[in-house]
């Protein structure tokens, strides 16, 4: 198998480590694999793919779309290094308002499923960085919404005291004041 699932701590967001197979030519990876992820509980479509590519210091988040365009995200650095943050806003969740961060490096290709109902975020900690991430909705601005990325209330260990941030990623409330209209649905989860 191409590809190793592991749960996060919280349970349903999922780390996913691609086999690389390397020769003197450099590597090779499936990246994505439907049938896979789907054996793997990650049954989704994803619909659109982006790409940005930021200096250290940068922070971008933490995002989400509201329903009916909530979006799962499946998100991998391809160049450099970020550490990556995923918030659990589902309301009535046993880890609402908790959070999961884990660097995403392309040296080793590890990839973060985060499933609609989080919050994301990442911070570059390498000179630069770019990150792909596939999402299961489009892109609709009515529905965007945000967390401020250092709300007291989730304390976030981010590896940066005062990062660079767009005006809207500083401008973003605090969860507690958040637009939000996730709620928790209790039920098994796939076997990993």
């Amino acid at each position: 198998m191409p590809f190793e699932f592991n749960r996060a701590a919280i349970p349903e967001v999922v780390v996913i480590r691609p086999r690389l197979i390397r020769d003197g030519r450099g590597f090779f990876m499936e990246s994505y694999k439907r049938s896979d992820f789907a054996a793997h509980g990650i049954g989704e479509i994803f619909v659109q793919s982006n790409h940005s590519r930021s200096v250290t210091g940068i922070l971008r988040g933490l995002h989400y779309q509201k329903h009916p365009k909530a979006q799962g995200k499946l998100v991998r650095t391809v160049f450099g290094e970020v550490f990556d943050v995923a918030v659990d806003l589902r309301r009535g969740s046993p880890t609402y308002g908790q959070w999961v961060g884990l660097t995403l490096s392309a040296r080793d290709a590890t990839m973060i499923y985060i499933p609609a109902g989080f919050a994301h975020g990442f911070c570059v900690v390498s000179e630069e960085a770019e990150v792909l991430y596939m999402t299961t909705e489009e892109y609709t601005p009515a529905e965007e919404a945000g967390v401020v990325w250092n709300d007291p209330d989730l304390a976030i260990d981010w590896p940066v005291t005062e990062p660079m941030l767009s005006e809207r990623d500083r401008d973003w409330p605090r969860l507690r004041d958040a637009q939000n209209n996730f709620d928790y649905a209790p039920g098994p989860l796939p076997a990993h």
